[in-house]
């Protein structure tokens, strides 16, 4: 079996023959229509939403964000890791904000009041078995001022926020105590050799 080769043509094409352009002149020929195409990006989807745990390369607890909405639907709304925002979100975002503010400011009024009370006491005194001249046997430790802070204003102290220098000698020494990031107290000892 051969194939012949089939060729178009405009004299062989039966369509063309039979809808012909009466030799029209165009219409588009003298007159030019100007056409302004204006590609748009694609719209982003994008979803407000509060995150309710710390998620990696995203944010931390309680932020608002915007992410995608198939990130927000497919990831993070199955987990639980995030909430839509919603008007009354906001207002309890608000209202939980507020109420976090305040306890701020009570513990750093707390810090301040105990702060004052500590350097208005005077001088700790801190009584140790001596040795030759003013060396004490052992040294004096943040543990030991925790005591007797304990035992004479009846304060619990972590003695983490105290600070205090080498004492290995009889004297007056100042302890700093760090009772909130802005507040800081500088409390008196006076060690003595029994």
């Amino acid at each position: 079996m051969s194939a012949t080769p089939t060729t178009l043509s405009w004299s062989s094409s039966s369509f063309l023959q039979n809808h012909t352009f009466n030799n029209e002149p165009s219409k588009f020929t003298k007159k030019t229509s100007l056409f302004s195409v204006v590609a748009q990006k694609k719209a982003k989807k994008l979803r407000k939403i509060i995150l309710k745990e710390d998620v990696a390369d995203l944010g931390k607890k309680g932020q608002l964000k915007d992410v995608k909405a198939g990130y927000m639907r497919n990831y993070l709304l199955p987990l639980g890791k995030a909430q839509m925002v919603t008007s009354q979100v906001l207002k309890e975002m608000k209202i939980q904000e507020e109420r976090i503010e305040a306890e701020k400011k009570r513990v750093k009024e707390e810090a301040l009041q105990l702060a004052l009370l500590f350097e208005t006491v005077g001088a700790f005194k801190v009584k140790r078995k001596g040795g030759k001249g003013k060396q004490i046997f052992g040294s004096v430790t943040a543990q030991d001022l925790v005591d007797i802070i304990k035992a004479q204003l009846q304060r619990d102290v972590d003695k983490k926020i105290v600070t205090l220098p080498e004492i290995r000698e009889t004297g007056e020494y100042v302890a700093e105590l760090k009772l909130h990031p802005d507040v800081s107290a500088q409390v008196r000892l006076n060690v003595l050799a029994n």
